[in-house]
């Protein structure tokens, strides 16, 4: 930094402190000068000397009261220019009383008090938005720089970039125009940028002012207008981006550093916001087990129960890797919490009953779990050992060494399960509402349901990005396959939020998932994103259900009863289940038939689990892929949907519906 910067840093509080005393006594002498038309009198100019050194005491120690020493003078507005009226008000009120005490009132005329309280505000309040202006580079001392940007949206959000943009030096942006859909924002400007058209007119618009990217900037926008907005911003060929979110500002991001728009952004609902100041009254202070807690679902509960500062967070996992990192993000985020990272698998008593017995967790959220509806369909074994065996034995230790809630995380593909996965599920919900052992217990158990979570480990995200990667081409079961999604944060929210709610104990909780949205059309709106066009630069194909899925979800089976909570989004769902002896005999039958093999657990499940009718063991080991996908270059999704041949002939569909092809 040069002598002349550091001296100007080290005095600067001194240098504001003269220059203010300066416009002050111009300004007085404005206000004589005003008065007397440039002539002043001789006793008017000795009164004005004399009363200087009272109206400069006066005022600098009013501005140092209300602290109008310590504001950045390039970053003055509207509340400063407030603040500094009020300050010159006051001033001059003081400045008067003093002048009638010392008796000068006479020789110093009424209009000169007036005069010199407009002069101070307008001489103050000009130089320091003289400085901002220069410091903004408003004055044009040299050409705008920076990348050329179009902004979608003349609003708020609009408004804030351009001004945050103004306060940056060397700027990479530089937004040349705007668009906006509404009439009355037409032919009108934006912090110096006009409003030039339309959303419909953004490909034009582009090309005319030589725009470089497209920023979003239209926070409130809806999913339908945002999805229209990403289609025409998509036929430019050129980047685009979307301002940052509360939440991610929240986390450390500036606004002007913009943001991806991304899938769940499109999706046909807004986003579910959950209250969290009853999860942090509930779990602060606690010590908290996760099982499964570096997988997708888990990590994410892990992350957001160690914002609410627990007693302890337990992550139980058996992948040793994607532990290790989650324990490095999670310390480094949180370095004063308590973060036990175990390595064990949930089926093995042992192991799960030493943590139990050192740690005394206060809360269990068991995510541990195989989820992928395809795979276990070829492993049913591994599907009854993990997710019935040891969802049964996290709860009995839990039962055993006094947790006070248990938190089963459950799946929507347990409703009417078609596959061996969502059976399963739905034994393990079982064994948490209804195990004799655990009934007599003091423990709270409790699950949650819930649909496809975006971005989670083997959901449609990572495939169509890794697709997309490869150049395509995006492969999509069923042109009709429709589901339920959610986001990781909603995913974990509900499950802290249903474990907060008093009326959900020994009840099934689940949130309310909004209209379920077709598959192929979220690969359209994925490939538009990446600013293609589906079907003519990455094609879509459809390559038929696999085995154990559903072509419809269901939320509710019909034996269950809804039941509203004090949550909008949020209710419990009333099951009429067979008595703890039946449950038990069930889980007994099936942890004998996973002894004997897959083919034995098939065929088990559909006795265990009324109105499962999952494929069969011969034709559920058949690949997933078992015909050459295909292909339908069609301009659009209807005719593929027409044109699309029946399921491939190893696909046997199963008695009842629902289940998802996405994994939670």
């Amino acid at each position: 930094m040069p002598i002349v910067s550091r001296i100007l840093v080290r005095y600067r509080r001194l240098l504001i402190i003269a220059t203010q005393a300066a416009l002050i006594a111009v300004g007085y002498r404005a206000a004589f000068a005003l008065r007397f038309d440039t002539a002043i009198p001789a006793d008017s100019n000795h009164a004005f000397w004399l009363t200087l050194p009272v109206l400069l005491v006066i005022r600098l120690v009013v501005f140092a009261r209300m602290h109008l020493f310590r504001g950045y003078w390039h970053h003055f507005g509207l509340e400063d220019l407030i603040d500094l009226a009020q300050a010159v008000t006051l001033s001059s009120v003081l400045f008067l009383l003093a002048a009638i005490f010392l008796n000068q009132l006479g020789p110093v005329p009424r209009s000169v008090f007036v005069l010199d309280w407009m002069a101070a505000i307008l001489l103050g309040g000009g130089v320091r938005f003289a400085v901002r202006c220069l410091h903004e580079g408003r004055i044009p001392l040299r050409r705008a720089t920076g990348t050329r940007v179009l902004v979608v949206g003349a609003g708020n959000g609009a408004e804030r970039l351009l001004r945050q943009l103004r306060h940056e030096t060397g700027r990479a942006l530089n937004v040349v125009a705007l668009v906006d859909d509404d009439p009355s924002k037409r032919h009108i400007a934006l912090h110096g940028v006009p409003v030039v058209g339309t959303t419909e007119q953004i490909a034009m618009l582009a090309g005319k002012y030589r725009v470089e990217m497209l920023v979003i900037a239209i926070p409130s926008a809806t999913p339908s207008q945002l999805r229209r907005i990403v289609s025409r911003c998509a036929q430019t060929k050129l980047a685009f981006k979307r301002l940052p979110s509360l939440r991610e500002m929240l986390d450390g991001k500036s606004l002007t550093q913009l943001a991806d728009v991304k899938l769940e952004h499109l999706l046909a609902r807004d986003p579910v916001v959950l209250d969290t100041q009853r999860v942090q009254n509930d779990l602060e202070g606690k010590v908290v087990l996760v099982t499964g807690g570096a997988g997708s679902v888990g990590s994410e509960l892990s992350r957001q129960i160690a914002r609410v500062r627990p007693a302890k967070l337990i992550l139980f996992e058996q992948a040793e890797s994607p532990l290790y990192f989650l324990q490095l993000e999670i310390q480094q985020a949180h370095p004063e919490l308590e973060l036990v990272p175990v390595i064990g698998d949930v089926t093995i008593e042992e192991r799960i009953a030493q943590v139990f017995r050192h740690y005394r967790p206060d809360y269990v959220f068991h995510a541990a779990a195989y989820k992928h509806v395809p795979m276990m369909e070829t492993n049913a074994v591994e599907a009854v050992r993990n997710n019935v065996l040891g969802t049964l034995r996290v709860a009995e230790c839990a039962a055993r060494w006094g947790a006070r809630k248990f938190v089963l995380i459950s799946t929507d593909k347990a409703v009417n399960p078609s596959s061996i996965m969502g059976a399963t599920k739905r034994v393990a919900e079982r064994i948490v509402l209804g195990w004799p052992s655990l009934r007599a217990s003091a423990t709270d158990f409790r699950a949650v349901r819930f649909g496809n979570v975006l971005g989670s480990n083997g959901s449609v995200v990572p495939l169509f990005q890794q697709q997309l990667a490869a150049g395509g081409p995006i492969t999509v079961t069923h042109p009709d396959v429709s589901r339920y999604f959610m986001t990781l944060p909603e995913a974990a929210q509900l499950v802290l939020q249903a474990a907060a709610l008093p009326e959900a104990a020994g009840r099934i909780a689940m949130l309310e998932m909004g209209e379920p949205v077709k598959i192929v059309e979220m690969a359209e709106h994925f490939v538009r994103l990446a600013g293609l066009e589906p079907y003519r630069d990455v094609q879509i194909v459809f390559t038929g259900l696999r085995a154990g899925e559903k072509m419809f979800e269901e939320l509710i089976a019909p034996t269950e009863v809804p039941i509203p909570t004090s949550m909008q989004q949020i209710h419990l769902i009333q099951t009429a289940d067979a008595d703890a002896a039946t449950i038990q005999r069930d889980v007994d039958r099936l942890c004998a038939a996973a002894a004997m093999g897959d083919h034995a657990v098939a065929e088990e499940i559909r006795m265990v689990v009324p109105g499962c009718a999952p494929p069969s063991h011969d034709t559920a080991v058949a690949l997933p892929f078992a015909r050459e996908p295909e292909v339908r270059p069609a301009p659009g999704a209807e005719r593929a949907r027409r044109d699309y041949d029946a399921p491939p002939n190893w696909y046997h569909p199963p008695a009842s519906e629902g289940s998802a092809t996405l994994e939670s």
